[in-house]
């Protein structure tokens, strides 16, 4: 696949070297192109996969946004016409919220005719970087109302070496998908359990 990333964090960061390593053709999204962040992660995928926003879409069927959630009106204007393609919000709006929506999912549904899921939100950017446990794949979420775009979000996770990629519902799951993100927080993070933590479903 041809994916753009836009958002150049850990998160971004860590997705994008999976992908790499997976085949897949990636490009990361940035305002700055050449800003300090990005050296410092192009020293790991090397600098010909920086361009600006709108270069980097244009070349991509798949779009990840990986930046922080007040940030996605700004890059909505950036985005051109993406009628088709698949986006993957992978953010979360539980500090602050991408006024006057409630998430990024729901502003990118209502302002493109893309294809549109929530995944890869649940975890640290460690766990995307390695989701193996005593050498078993920890399980990713997903939600949102097109089966296309689920499909891509699936084949992605598993591509990065997560076990599945479990169904959590259509877009009015999409808040309950950020808030068990906040679960995973609260147990790493509030309750110092450290960051080498993950969720699996286990059926008997």
């Amino acid at each position: 696949m041809n994916i753009a990333i836009i958002g150049s964090g850990n998160v971004g960061g860590a997705l994008a070297q999976q992908w790499i390593k997976a085949g897949h053709h990636v490009l990361i999204g940035a305002q700055f192109p050449l800003s300090e962040k990005n050296i410092s992660l192009a020293t790991k995928i090397g600098e010909d996969r920086f361009a600006v926003i709108e270069n980097a879409v244009k070349q991509c069927e798949v779009i990840l946004i990986a930046t922080p959630p007040e940030a996605i009106l700004e890059i909505l204007e950036k985005l051109g016409d993406v009628t088709g393609k698949t986006i993957i919000d992978a953010t979360n709006a539980i500090m602050k919220t991408p006024e006057p929506y409630k998430t990024v999912y729901h502003a990118l549904a209502d302002k493109t005719n893309a294809e549109i899921v929530k995944c890869f939100n649940t975890t640290g950017f460690e766990n995307m970087l390695n989701p193996l446990y005593q050498g078993e794949g920890i399980d990713m979420f997903m939600a949102g109302d097109s089966d296309k775009a689920k499909g891509v979000a699936k084949k992605l996770a598993l591509d990065c070496g997560f076990g599945s990629c479990i169904d959590f519902g259509k877009s009015d799951k999409v808040e309950l998908l950020e808030k068990f993100a906040l679960s995973w927080i609260n147990l790493a993070i509030m309750q110092g359990m450290g960051r080498n933590l993950a969720f699996k479903v286990l059926h008997r």
